[in-house]
């Protein structure tokens, strides 16, 4: 079988098919592209447009510039909602995402370490929302918490758990850690099943055991599980918003408000369309910045000295 050799092809021949392979790529990427843009970037773009102007739903919006983000900067409310949220940053990093590394290291290699871990595992199957109406029955005032402690004469019975700042915010933060800690669990537990077992039995061999073992040899090996879970808990936190809401609406006034809050409140509740996409417009750049730092920091090749 004789095949035709590329210096008898037809000058241009490369060049055409490689159009046609592009036209060919084009109409297959066609409709993903066409989905991104209605339902990504076209919204971001007309959200960027109405937080440049002023409007309540009713009638055409009017241009006012950067009136609605000098606005947000200058409201106390909104910086408040602000440091919630940086709150809601670090709370959950520390919390969630510490307790589900330690539950998933102390059942790391037990038999039935599933059963121990399925009591974390199943309030993440509970909706946020739900979780926020169990715990506001639990911490309002005059509540189940407050009775409890009432009744054994306990300390701190006279807290007002969901209406004190930054009391709120942190047991609102406790709640989300009841939820979450579990998926975090499972996902750290993943991850330390993946690691090799050569490099432990080595390092126990030197000697290395307990704490020693874990800093030196089990965390590095468990970065990249690491990354993941860090990665989503910023994200997730930066967007909380159906325990707050389920636990306290944002009150009392506005002390517990996220920015997820207030934009909800800004846009639904109060008709202010322009500030509500202000905030919208600010969680975005500050998650999207936030992640791509946190990722590109986290993944970025190990420099060489």
């Amino acid at each position: 079988m004789s095949t035709t050799p590329d210096t008898a092809r037809p000058k241009g021949y490369g060049s055409k098919r490689r159009r046609q392979e592009r036209a060919t790529a084009t109409a297959f990427l066609a409709p993903a592209l066409i989905l991104c843009g209605l339902l990504l970037y076209a919204p971001f773009l007309y959200t960027s447009y109405l937080s440049l102007t002023e409007y309540n739903g009713l009638g055409d919006p009017e241009f006012v510039g950067l009136d609605k983000f000098e606005q947000l900067f200058q409201d106390p409310n909104i910086l408040t909602s602000m440091l919630n949220t940086f709150m809601w940053v670090v709370g959950t990093l520390v919390m969630p995402v510490g307790l589900g590394l330690v539950i998933a290291v102390l059942a790391h290699g037990l038999k039935g370490s599933f059963w121990f871990r399925l009591p974390f595992l199943l309030p993440y199957a509970i909706s946020g929302i739900a979780v926020g109406v169990i715990f506001a029955f639990i911490l309002q005032t005059n509540g189940a918490l407050t009775q409890a402690l009432e009744l054994f004469n306990l300390p701190f019975a006279d807290s007002r758990w969901l209406l004190d700042w930054p009391l709120n915010t942190f047991v609102m933060i406790l709640a989300a850690t009841w939820q979450g800690a579990g998926v975090n669990a499972l996902l750290f537990g993943v991850g330390l099943q993946s690691i090799p077992k050569e490099p432990l039995e080595a390092a126990r061999v030197d000697g290395a055991t307990g704490w020693s073992l874990f800093k030196n040899i089990t965390w590095p090996m468990l970065a990249p599980m690491t990354t993941v879970v860090v990665g989503l808990s910023i994200v997730g936190s930066l967007k909380t918003f159906d325990i707050v809401w389920g636990m306290t609406k944002g009150g009392p006034g506005r002390a517990s408000e996220t920015l997820a809050i207030t934009m909800y409140k800004s846009s639904f509740m109060l008709n202010d369309y322009g500030l509500g996409a202000a905030v919208a417009l600010l969680l975005t750049i500050v998650t999207v910045s936030a992640s791509l730092l946190y990722l590109r920091r986290q993944l970025a090749p190990a420099r060489e000295f």
